[in-house]
């Protein structure tokens, strides 16, 4: 096997470097988060870093990257509060892909990229209408990171909106009839072939393979 050191990789080239360390850390999730400023403009940013943080109360975590160059979804969320996680499909994975170009500071990536922005109740924030399972979040904390500048976003759950025949009976919900994409690297989609739903994991008791309804 290839074997690279610390000091082997701080060598890599940054735009090499960027890409591979990228892809160490697997399939991670496609999310598209939908804000807007004080004055409505919407924003609209692809991100691969949300994260499950606790259930009770429901909170999520993403990580935004430093903000020494124009952040609208950061300062939009700073702003207002608010925001929403938008699943990325199948069928949007090209455009949620083409929101992470630099369009100028007051241009909506939904216009841009041909997706539309949608709301609910009061949420002030827009959700990503093709989306099939999507949230809002009220923030809870903004942690700036001091080993690499990073921004820690911790947004407790407001409102989830999704296709209904995805959820079942004991809380699962099928991401995967959702046709929810994956991201690998920076820049690599894939869909996903479930292997089975496995039983709960308990000493000297062997596993058993569920059904997609926990059967």
């Amino acid at each position: 096997m290839k074997h690279l050191t610390s000091e082997d990789i701080i060598a890599l080239e940054p735009r090499f470097r960027a890409r591979f360390i990228n892809s160490l850390s697997g399939f991670k999730s496609a999310n598209l988060v939908g804000t807007q400023d004080a004055k409505g403009i919407t924003n609209l940013s692809m991100i691969s870093s949300a994260f499950h943080i606790g259930a009770d109360p429901a909170l999520m975590g993403m990580i935004i990257r430093p903000d020494g160059v124009p952040r609208d979804t950061l300062d939009n969320i700073k702003q207002t509060g608010v925001y929403t996680i938008n699943q990325v499909s199948a069928q949007i994975y090209k455009q949620a892909h083409q929101t992470s170009a630099r369009y100028d500071v007051g241009v909506s990536e939904f216009e841009q990229v041909g997706l539309t922005a949608e709301y609910i109740n009061d949420v002030a924030a827009p959700f990503v209408a093709q989306s099939r399972l999507k949230f809002s979040l009220q923030v809870r904390e903004i942690i700036p990171l001091a080993i690499n500048n990073t921004i820690l976003v911790i947004g407790e759950i407001s409102h989830v909106l999704f296709v209904e025949q995805a959820l079942k009976a004991d809380g699962y919900l099928d991401i995967e009839s959702l046709e929810t994409v994956a991201v690998s690297g920076l820049n690599g989609y894939h869909t996903t072939k479930r292997l089975s739903r496995l039983s709960y994991a308990k000493p000297d008791q062997d596993l058993s393979q569920l059904s997609v309804d926990g059967d």
